[in-house]
């Protein structure tokens, strides 16, 4: 997030107070080009995830938002969920999933190595605490995390 085209902007900043007046977070919005079609999506989440008719109902309810309050031209326009291996990017995207694994990725080695998994402990100051499986803790800036996803067991 925070690498939005100024039309995504413009739409987020108009769905955002819709999606927290709906109980739901706007997660991100996309504007781009895919093949000859544009695509305009919004992506929302909440507490124990989205369905298909909040979908449907927060598209309706910013359609007409969207179309009057930006020069949007889209071929497309879609709200989803960000769906269960969303990246974690933001202090409260890691917030959100406090007592949840994580998938970490560095951008240069730490102890050795540039990857590993551990339970998220906590975020602020843009920084993120992880507990290892061994009970240790380390503290991971955010600007240091090339890649974070929620790990999932299946």
């Amino acid at each position: 997030m925070g690498k939005r085209s100024k039309i995504a902007q413009e739409v987020f900043d108009i769905a955002e107070p819709v999606a927290e007046k709906m109980g739901f977070e706007l997660v991100d919005c996309e504007y781009k080009k895919e093949g000859k079609d544009t695509y305009l999506r919004l992506f929302i989440d909440k507490a124990g995830g989205i369905g298909i008719d909040e979908c449907e109902a927060f598209s309706r309810a910013v359609d007409g938002l969207i179309d009057e309050g930006t020069e949007s031209d889209a071929d497309f326009f879609e709200v989803s969920s960000p769906g269960l291996t969303r990246p974690l990017e933001t202090e409260s995207d890691y917030r959100r999933y406090i007592g949840e694994k994580a998938d970490i990725k560095l951008f240069k080695a730490d102890n050795g190595s540039k990857r590993f998994t551990a339970q998220i402990a906590g975020a602020d100051d843009c920084k993120v605490l992880f507990r290892m499986d061994d009970g240790s803790e380390c503290e991971v800036a955010l600007s240091d995390i090339s890649k974070a996803t929620r790990h999932i067991d299946f």
